[in-house]
């Protein structure tokens, strides 16, 4: 047995260290949507959720779910080096991302394709750093979204760093919720084991800082299955760090949204990190340069498209009488138009100048860096013909 911490509105007391009931989530598994769209209640973290909402979940994930679908068929065209999709993970990403405030901070993965919708940043900027035609285009300042980060685990250090700079810029814990904020770190399973990640969990719980550590445990590090990695759930290791962790269904906006919000509340309150795990998925591969069938079998994925995201809030939805035929209609229309701009908008995107590589690299060029790129602008003037 394993004690939580108390008070902490994150779980009972005790919770069972499960063996073979892991596979399914576990009996702990926060869920307020079942597979079948079901509407499920939970003790300690239901909300109510209006049909507005419910259906703005509902295109949120439609339209991310086209937003990686039209870059994965870019990269299968050669107009993308790679795309990491998030196929299967929407709900996790659309309900962490949906709880945020605006003053709140987010540092992604590379596949935080959702949550970057949701703070409002252009698909086009996303497929402008896997076109590598930029390194990213958005500014992280305007929505409060940073960069990708291809370091596996390193945006964890990042996030603390910047949740212990908002403790003492004085915007945790004022009681004012248009000022108090707090950041999210985003990573994947794999990252867990990662040396940066621990790290961050040891400066989060011993400064108390307002970050939420979000894992989307989609069961597969590469090609490395969960079991690899760990020997009980991943949200029990929080507990040996000192703050407190929770499992969602990761595949259920609902409990996601509501299980976020209340980490995020928590942080913005001044009580420190929490740990969620949102236990998914990836329906698709690691990356387009992956072939997840060389080490998976096809009756877990057809397990796991029983519990498809989407799905089961379109059931929830028909059944209670809060959306009809138009509605989903409207938003496979809006998913097709947001496709074809997409599809146009990337082929469109401007190739940058070569020696453009060398612009941001420090805030003022050295005499070395100017060396070289001297050295490589008079060998592209080289070329018969050749611009910079």
């Amino acid at each position: 047995m394993t004690q939580q911490p108390a008070g902490d509105g994150f779980g009972p007391d005790l919770v069972e260290v499960f063996g073979p009931s892991q596979q399914d989530g576990g009996p702990e598994l926060v869920q307020l949507l079942t597979p079948e769209g079901e509407r499920v209640h939970h003790p300690e973290f239901d909300l109510d959720f209006s049909a507005e909402q419910v259906r703005g979940f509902y295109r949120d994930m439609v339209l991310t779910r086209r937003i990686d679908v039209e870059a994965t068929a870019l990269q299968r065209h050669g107009e993308l080096g790679i795309w990491a999709q998030l196929l299967g993970q929407e709900a996790a990403q659309i309900g962490a991302g949906r709880a945020l405030r605006p003053q709140d901070f987010v540092f992604p993965t590379y596949r935080e394709h959702g949550v970057a919708w949701c703070k409002g940043v252009d698909p086009l900027d996303l497929l402008g750093l896997f076109r590598g035609v930029d390194q990213g285009r958005w500014d992280p300042a305007e929505n409060n979204f940073g960069l990708y980060t291809i370091v596996i685990g390193a945006q964890t250090l990042h996030a603390t760093g910047y949740a212990m700079g908002m403790q003492r810029d004085g915007v945790v814990g004022t009681g004012d919720p248009d000022r108090d904020a707090a950041v999210i770190a985003h990573f994947g399973d794999g990252a867990s084991s990662q040396g940066d990640v621990n790290e961050a969990f040891i400066f989060a719980a011993s400064y108390n800082a307002p970050v939420v550590f979000f894992c989307q445990n989609n069961q597969w590090a590469i090609s490395e299955p969960i079991e690899r990695q760990t020997r009980i759930p991943l949200y029990q290791r929080a507990l040996g760090f000192g703050f407190p962790g929770v499992r969602v269904d990761g595949n259920d906006v609902l409990a996601t949204y509501a299980v976020t919000q209340a980490a995020l509340q928590r942080a913005r309150d001044g009580q420190g990190p929490t740990f969620v795990e949102a236990y998914t998925y990836r329906m698709g591969a690691h990356t387009t340069t992956d072939d997840p069938t060389r080490y998976r079998l096809s009756d877990d994925l057809e397990r796991w498209k029983l519990k498809d995201p989407i799905a089961r809030v379109e059931v929830y939805l028909r059944r209670n009488g809060l959306a009809d035929d138009e509605f989903i209609a409207s938003v496979q229309a809006e998913a097709d138009d947001l496709g074809a701009r997409l599809r146009d908008g990337c082929k469109a995107l401007p190739d940058p100048s070569p020696l453009s590589i060398f612009d941001h690299v420090y805030t003022e060029m050295t005499e070395e860096l100017e060396q070289q790129r001297a050295g490589f602008e008079a060998y592209l003037e080289s070329f018969e013909g050749a611009r910079a």
